[in-house]
């Protein structure tokens, strides 16, 4: 089976500032079998349509007078069940060390990529990629990247992974919305009674829990707070 994925992150600075504004790097991604993008992207369009809501999708852009539209993205997200999954990884900057990247904080970024991606690659699928493009970034890293998840999942095929520029990309802004409320949550600026706090609480009620770490065999909304000092 075809499989897309689309990609996105919050707070790099964690890797790059001794003063990082948050605790938790991110990365998120938004798993969908490929015969359902064009079904997605049009029933997105016809929200926008709905709503005049026509600027980029973000968490960022999350207010009271678009709060109904980012709410029904929210409800479209659950309607399609196990076959639109998230999942996203959260690294704790307390935990961080960069000599174990050699100092090379783009590399730990990508090694991150890579734990975020490889355990919900399966077996006998094939994967097609999709990351916001970053000016600062290496090019070369992507087909390394690339290369790592092949390597590692032989009777899985990854065609490719792809930068591109997420403001041109409907499915990487909605990976933005979801990665923008977990983010909210675990790094605790979620203030209450605001636009924000509704569209998180509309994904806790879909789930029936708030959103922290989650079990390794959540499928439709998993966090995954990776453990940088070892342990069980």
């Amino acid at each position: 089976m075809k499989f897309e994925v689309y990609c996105d992150e919050a707070n790099p600075d964690v890797l790059t500032s001794a003063n990082p504004r948050a605790r938790y790097l991110m990365i998120g991604s938004l798993w969908l079998p490929d015969h359902l993008r064009n079904e997605l992207k049009a029933r997105i369009t016809a929200l926008r349509q709905r709503h005049h809501a026509w600027g980029e999708i973000k968490w960022s852009k999350v207010s009271p007078n678009r709060q109904d539209f980012y709410l029904e993205l929210v409800d479209l997200f659950f309607a399609y069940g196990d076959n639109l999954r998230f999942r996203c990884i959260a690294v704790d900057q307390t935990q961080l060390d960069l000599a174990l990247y050699d100092n090379d904080d783009e590399l730990g970024f990508y090694k991150f990529y890579y734990q975020l991606l490889h355990h919900w690659v399966l077996d006998f699928n094939s994967y097609r990629i999709f990351c916001d493009i970053k000016s600062n970034r290496d090019p070369k890293r992507l087909p390394v990247l690339a290369h790592c998840l092949s390597r590692a999942n032989l009777t899985s095929r990854i065609e490719n992974i792809q930068s591109l520029p997420s403001h041109e990309v409907v499915l990487i802004q909605l990976s933005d919305l979801l990665l923008g409320a977990a983010s909210s949550r675990l790094n605790q600026t979620l203030r209450p009674d605001t636009a924000k706090a509704t569209v998180v609480q509309r994904i806790e009620t879909a789930l029936g829990h708030k959103l922290a770490a989650t079990p390794k065999g959540e499928e439709k909304f998993n966090i995954f707070k990776i453990r940088l000092q070892g342990g069980w």
